[in-house]
């Protein structure tokens, strides 16, 4: 396992969604949700309008760490995060991106530096706008429609949870355990954490409420 001292710490927490209270509660939005509960942990200032978006800085495990919600639509997520890349005067590898991802089943969480976007339009996006895959990602799983589901990829992504507020806030707590782990210790120890979870446990914690409220106040201003 690599040191987290080997690793650069993260300086931007990106968490990506559409703006609006249309949006607010979807499967799209949870990385904005889980970014929205980080401010609180780590008890940032107000968010305010600042690089495209909604911006706070806080004081992190190792740092300073500013926080970013895009207020543009997701497919122009870039066009915050780059800005505020190069604002901050940081590289790619201390970006941390938050998203949702319909590769990974509901309820489940991965961490992962670089790679390709996989067809998600927000991290496309922030590619386009870094001119580089190298930031981190910690991927909240919301999973694929069913078979029985009728519409588009984009239809489920852009819709509520059909899970029960237990599940979802049981995923959206992990996947802030995860993120500050990964502030913490780096995504090395993250991945290794978070990865492996013995068999039943993911059912345990399905069936109890977290200690983490899962139900966080909304970013303002998105509408702007």
């Amino acid at each position: 396992m690599a040191d987290a001292a080997a690793e650069p710490p993260v300086r931007l927490v990106v968490g990506l969604g559409n703006p609006g209270a249309r949006y607010a509660r979807t499967r799209h939005n949870s990385g904005q949700r889980v970014v929205q509960a980080l401010a609180l942990r780590l008890s940032a200032p107000r968010f305010a309008g600042r690089y495209a978006g909604e911006f706070s800085e806080a004081r992190g495990p190792r740092g300073s760490v500013a926080l970013l919600v895009p207020t543009t639509f997701m497919n122009d997520s870039g066009s915050s995060v780059g800005p505020a890349v190069g604002g901050l005067r940081i590289t790619p590898e201390q970006v941390l991106v938050v998203h949702d991802d319909i590769d990974v089943p509901f309820g489940e969480i991965r961490g992962k530096r670089g790679g390709g976007h996989g067809g998600h339009n927000g991290l496309r996006s922030i590619v386009q706008g870094l001119g580089s895959h190298d930031f981190l990602r910690v991927r909240v799983g919301v999973g694929r429609p069913g078979p029985g589901f009728r519409g588009d990829e984009a239809d489920w992504v852009l819709g509520p949870f059909d899970e029960p507020v237990v599940q979802v806030d049981d995923l959206l707590a992990r996947s802030l355990a995860m993120t500050e782990a990964v502030l913490d210790h780096g995504m090395d120890e993250a991945v290794a954490r978070f990865h492996a979870r013995p068999p039943g446990e993911r059912a345990r914690a399905r069936a109890t409420r977290p200690d983490t409220p899962g139900t966080v106040p909304e970013v303002g201003g998105g509408d702007s």
